[in-house]
């Protein structure tokens, strides 16, 4: 995506967040086109261009914000299981649990005393570590979750902002373009 700027748009003085470019909001539709060197049909394809990028990284990032929706649940159910193998450790009695083997098929677990757990890391790579261990890494985990969910909620903010402006240049542009036409046509049968 190209940025371009003139002295007839206005941004919201930020160039651009974490790669995605800011729009202008034109405030001369006729300086906008002849700073960009472009006629009006170039001008509302480019900003339509523009628009559709912007449409695509908003699905990407939504894509990512319901990956991070998904993931922090699943680490606080992790963090819990870790805190009741530890207030369970030294008691003396057994922890009973159902887990999932696989899709719909469940099996039941006695859990005795444990010093150790093992946490999926992806990539099919399991490793095991000592409860302490794994509740902090589990905690570090979501906290950047939390963090990283809040970037992209701020991105999406953002990312909307600047479909919005999009989309009023666009329509600015095309009405100064039909003001223009009905301008010509008035002023034509006077000529005449």
């Amino acid at each position: 995506m190209a940025t371009t700027s003139s002295s007839s748009s206005s941004s919201s003085g930020v160039p651009e967040r974490r790669g995605i470019p800011a729009a202008a909001f034109v405030e001369d539709v006729q300086t906008y086109l002849s700073q960009l060197g472009l006629d009006v049909n170039s001008a509302l394809a480019f900003l339509q261009e523009r628009l559709q990028q912007y449409r695509l990284v908003e699905m990407k990032l939504l894509a990512q914000q319901r990956e991070l929706q998904a993931k922090i649940p699943d680490i606080e159910k992790c963090l819990d299981v870790v805190a009741t193998l530890l207030a369970k450790k030294g008691a003396g009695e057994a922890l009973i649990a159902d887990f999932e083997v696989s899709e719909g098929i469940y099996s039941r677990a006695c859990i005795e005393d444990t010093d150790s757990v093992c946490l999926w890391l992806g990539a099919n790579v399991m490793l095991e570590y000592s409860c302490e261990e794994a509740t902090t890494l589990l905690q570090s985990n979501l906290e950047n979750a939390r963090a990283s969910l809040e970037v992209l909620v701020a991105d999406l903010q953002f990312l909307r902002d600047q479909v919005t402006v999009t989309q009023v240049t666009i329509a600015r542009v095309y009405n100064w373009d039909v003001h223009q036409r009905r301008t010509r046509q008035v002023a034509a049968p006077m000529d005449s």
